[in-house]
C-alpha cells in the first residue's frame, strides 16, 4: 500500500513539474511579437478642378489605418511646385512648404487658398511615426 501511495505521489510531482515547465517556457519574452507598425491609406473626397485667384477650396481627408496602435502619430507636409497659394488646417496659420506638422486626428479638413491666376499644383505627404508615408497630388486650373 505504501508503495502505491509513493507512486501516486511521484506521478503527481512529475505532472506538476511538466505543467510548470510547459507554462513557464511558453512565456519567453523573445518570442512575443507586438505589432506597432500598421500601414495606412489616405482617402480624399473629390475637389473642384478649377480655382479662381483668392478662392478657397476645402479638402476633406481621412487616414484609414489597417490596424490600431494607440501611440501612432501622423504628420503632414506639403510642397507647391506650380502657382502660388496657402494651405492651412482648419483655422490654424497657413502651413509653410516642406515643414512637418503633427495631425491630431485621422479625419480632418484642409483649406487651400489660391493666390495666383495660373494653374497650381502641390503635393501633400502624410507620414506616421513608423516611417510609412503616402503622397497625394492636387492640381487646379485657373478659372480667371
Amino acid at each position: 500500500m505504501k508503495r502505491i501511495l509513493n507512486r501516486n505521489k511521484l506521478l503527481w510531482i512529475l505532472v506538476l513539474v511538466f505543467t510548470s515547465a510547459t507554462t513557464l517556457s511558453s512565456c519567453d519574452k523573445d518570442e512575443l511579437e507586438i505589432q506597432q507598425d500598421y500601414p495606412f491609406e489616405v482617402n480624399v473626397m473629390p475637389v473642384p478642378g478649377d480655382v479662381a485667384n483668392g478662392q478657397t477650396v476645402e479638402i476633406r481627408i481621412t487616414i484609414e489605418r489597417s490596424g490600431n496602435f494607440n501611440d501612432a502619430e501622423y504628420y503632414i507636409r506639403y510642397f507647391q511646385f506650380d502657382g502660388q497659394g496657402t494651405l492651412r488646417y482648419y483655422n490654424e496659420p497657413p502651413y509653410l512648404p516642406n515643414d512637418l506638422y503633427q495631425l491630431p486626428v485621422t479625419q480632418f479638413r484642409l483649406y487651400y487658398t489660391s493666390q495666383s491666376a495660373v494653374s497650381q499644383s502641390f503635393d501633400i505627404w502624410i507620414s506616421d511615426n513608423s516611417g510609412n508615408e503616402k503622397q497625394v497630388s492636387f492640381q487646379f486650373n485657373s478659372s480667371d
